[in-house]
C-alpha cells in the first residue's frame, strides 16, 4: 500500500488540477471506438491536431474495419501523408484493420487483453480506447503523464507499466480516466518538458520539482499554452 501521506498529497493534487482544467478531455477528435483506435495509433510521432486534420477524410472515405481493411494502399497513404511515416502507419491501419474483421467482426474489442494483441496496440493506446470509447478505467502512461508522475514524485519509476499500477493505488478508479486527462493537459499547457512555468503552476506548493523552471510568475506565464501542441 503506498504512504497515506503520499496518497494526500496526491489527491490534493488532483483536485486542483481538476479545478484548473475542467473541461480536460481527450483532443483526439473520434465518432466511435474504432475512429479512436485508429487515430490513437495515427498519433504516435506527430500531434494531435494534424491527426484530427486527417480524419474527416479518412474515416468519410473508410468508416469502418472492413471498408478500411480493403483500402488501395496508395489511396491510403496519399490520405496519410501529412502525418509523416505515412507507409508505416498505412500497414499499420490496415494490418490493424484486417485483424479487427478477422478476429472480432470488425468491432474493437473493449478489453485490454484483447486490445494488446492488435497490431500497432500497446497499453498505453489501450488504456485510451477503454477508458474514452468504453468508459472503462485505466491509466493511461504517455510521454505526458510519466514525466508529470514522477516530477510529482508520486512514483519513482520509468517502466509505463509499473508507473501505472503505482499511480492507480493512489486513486479511486473512477477517477482515473479524467486523471489521465487532467494530467496531460497540465503537461502540454503548464509542466513542459525543458522548461517548466513552475511560476504560474496551480499545484506548486506541493510540487518537490518546484523550480525546475523559472519560479517568477511574469517569466512563467509567458511560457503557458492555452492549447495543446500545434
Amino acid at each position: 500500500m503506498p504512504d497515506t501521506s503520499l496518497v494526500r498529497r496526491a489527491r490534493k493534487m488532483n483536485r486542483v488540477l481538476a479545478e484548473t482544467y475542467p473541461d480536460a478531455h481527450c483532443e483526439l477528435d473520434f465518432a466511435n471506438p474504432f475512429e479512436l483506435l485508429c487515430v490513437t495509433v495515427l498519433s504516435a510521432q506527430t500531434t494531435d491536431r494534424r491527426v484530427n486534420a486527417v480524419r474527416p477524410v479518412l474515416f468519410a472515405t473508410y468508416p469502418d474495419a472492413e471498408a478500411m481493411a480493403a483500402a488501395d494502399r496508395g489511396k491510403l497513404e496519399g490520405i496519410l501523408g501529412p502525418l509523416g511515416f505515412f507507409r508505416a502507419k498505412t500497414e499499420s491501419m490496415l494490418k490493424l484493420s484486417a485483424q479487427l474483421v478477422e478476429q472480432h467482426g470488425g468491432q474493437v474489442p473493449p478489453r485490454l487483453e484483447d486490445l494488446v494483441k492488435l497490431p500497432g496496440v500497446g497499453r498505453k493506446t489501450a488504456n485510451v480506447v477503454l477508458g474514452d470509447a468504453f468508459g472503462i478505467p485505466g491509466i493511461t502512461v504517455d510521454t505526458h503523464f510519466g514525466r508529470l508522475a514522477r516530477r510529482f514524485g508520486w512514483t519513482t519509476q520509468t517502466d509505463p507499466v509499473k508507473v501505472e499500477h503505482e499511480i492507480g493505488a493512489l486513486f479511486p478508479k473512477k477517477d482515473w480516466v479524467k486523471l489521465n486527462h487532467q494530467v496531460i493537459w497540465h503537461g502540454r499547457r503548464r509542466c513542459h518538458a525543458k522548461k517548466p512555468a513552475c511560476g504560474a503552476c496551480p499545484v506548486a506548493r506541493w510540487c518537490p520539482s518546484y523550480g525546475e523552471g523559472p519560479t517568477d510568475a511574469e517569466t512563467a506565464e509567458k511560457l503557458v499554452k492555452t492549447q495543446g501542441p500545434a
